[in-house]
């Protein structure tokens, strides 16, 4: 019998890598969080004090980076050459290099290639912003979350402060606009509604509403 996969796609702040990772948990699945990837790659950049607008230094310090994913005790340990990264790799600075960086034909092409691997030996919940429409084309689960603007922006800002990281409200609403902006219109895999997606629209939901009407979808389609 074939690897079954999930793919949940959606804008910055969504709350996709949360319902993936319950969800992975629910199914017994292995959850593969994307931007972690994107985001221990961009840490490699910044560490080597590559600014945002040079490709030509980005593409050229891929092949210095190994970013690979481990399950420890049932938690995901995304390794940026040998070096747990978890707690480094969650900071505004690194969120936005992640996003620039990400836009990069190079730098996707290195992630796609593990991240496919990965689905063909296990099964998977794979969250990004090109699972469905890119990564995964034949997952086969497809959902796209998203929710308002405004609506992420509150639920960064909350979790930011509940960790006691001093924040602007307005800055991370500007910031995720920004984000959705770039992510959309980038050249290579852009942000895009798969068209066998289901969309999903959590700006009135909690968290654990979202999570059980997506896991209802879910086993719906494992019959």
């Amino acid at each position: 019998m074939g690897k079954f996969s999930i793919a949940i796609d959606g804008p910055a702040g969504a709350g996709k890598s949360t319902v993936a990772k319950e969800l992975a948990k629910r199914l017994a699945y292995i959850y593969v969080d994307t931007g972690a990837m994107y985001r221990a790659m961009a840490l490699h950049f910044i560490r080597n004090g590559i600014t945002e607008g040079d490709s030509g230094a980005m593409e050229a310090a891929c092949d210095t980076a190994d970013v690979t994913i481990t399950h420890k005790d049932g938690e995901q340990v995304v390794l940026l050459n040998g070096e747990n990264v978890n707690g480094l790799i969650r900071t505004e600075q690194v969120s936005h290099m992640s996003s620039v960086s990400s836009t990069n034909k190079k730098v996707r092409l290195k992630m796609v290639e593990l991240q496919r691997n990965l689905a063909a030996k296990e099964n998977v919940v794979m969250d990004g912003r090109d699972i469905g429409s890119y990564v995964l084309p034949n997952a086969d689960v497809k959902i796209f979350l998203t929710a308002d603007a405004k609506v992420r922006a509150k639920r960064r800002y909350d979790e930011q402060s509940a960790k006691g990281i001093e924040c602007s409200l307005e800055q991370i609403e500007e910031n995720i606009r920004e984000r959705d902006y770039r992510d959309s219109h980038r050249e290579f895999a852009p942000l895009v509604q798969a068209e066998d997606a289901v969309y999903f629209d959590n700006s009135g939901l909690t968290i654990d509403e979202t999570i059980e009407e997506i896991y209802r979808l879910c086993e719906k389609a494992r019959g």
